[in-house]
């Protein structure tokens, strides 16, 4: 059974419901029409220009412009990571863009190589949606961890440093920092593994359904990647706190001030 599709009307008449969170918002005293409107058409624009080269690679079907794709897809994550999470670009780049790199390669290569087994294997109907959708809340996780844990540190610097003068060292001291970063990282994907099929079907399960699949193909292909989202995620933001470290702070351990993006 083919999707139904929606035409251009129905297309017009779907953007109408924007209009009831612009009228709540506005009623509430926040002016935010211009971000509102903007985020739309910015979304619509990019979601239409994605679907026309997506139709394209998918129909070539290279293993080049597969990864050469993805490879766009992960600096652009990287800059959006660090612009959301308030960090100079030029300090953090190659540290975040090493962790989601490794994140999203692991997972994806163990449900390609070892679980899916697709043919072939660089097929971009399976490596392309896989990796935006584990890549995607690694960006989320990210963004969440990288926040707490330098304004923390930031935060409680007087702490901080009374740690090192007592003879820790920057990872001994940083570690209780790490712990409630990595914590406030993983605590979203967690409370939605622990609520998944109760309170909400997820995008990629109803995806599935609307474009025909059996429901219980569905689900399978579903706790696929929510497991490899949560091991992705995990690992991108551990590698990503752990070798921050080095270019955050100077010689005396001190954290720089000067990798904080000025607002």
């Amino acid at each position: 059974m083919d999707t139904v599709d929606i035409s251009p009307t129905r297309m017009m008449l779907l953007y109408g419901i924007a209009v009831l969170p612009w009228l709540l918002l506005w009623s509430a005293g926040l002016h935010l029409a211009r971000e509102l409107w903007l985020s739309i058409v910015r979304m619509s624009v990019q979601l239409a220009l994605v679907g026309i080269y997506l139709k394209y690679l998918f129909a070539i079907n290279a293993p080049a412009l597969n990864v050469l794709w993805i490879v766009v897809m992960l600096v652009v994550a990287d800059f959006t990571i660090l612009r959301r999470a308030g960090l100079r670009i030029r300090h953090f780049f190659l540290s975040t863009l090493a962790a989601i790199v490794a994140g999203t390669a692991f997972s994806v290569a163990y449900l390609l190589l070892l679980v899916i087994r697709p043919e072939p294997i660089y097929d971009a109907r399976y490596l392309v949606p896989l990796a935006g959708m584990i890549l995607g809340n690694c960006l989320q996780g990210n963004v969440i961890g990288l926040e707490r844990f330098y304004s923390a540190i930031r935060k409680n610097e007087n702490e901080y440093l009374t740690y090192l003068l007592l003879g820790a060292t920057r990872r001994e001291a940083v570690r209780p920092y790490f712990r409630e970063a990595l914590k406030a990282s993983v605590n979203p994907t967690l409370a939605s593994m622990a609520t998944l099929g109760l309170v909400s079907l997820p995008g990629m399960m109803t995806g599935q359904i609307l474009g025909g699949s059996e429901p219980w193909v569905a689900v399978k292909y579903q706790i696929a990647i929510m497991l490899c989202i949560f091991a992705s995620m995990s690992l991108a933001a551990v590698l990503n706190l752990s070798l921050s470290l080095r270019f955050a702070f100077d010689e005396f351990d001190v954290l720089r001030e000067a990798v904080f993006r000025r607002h």
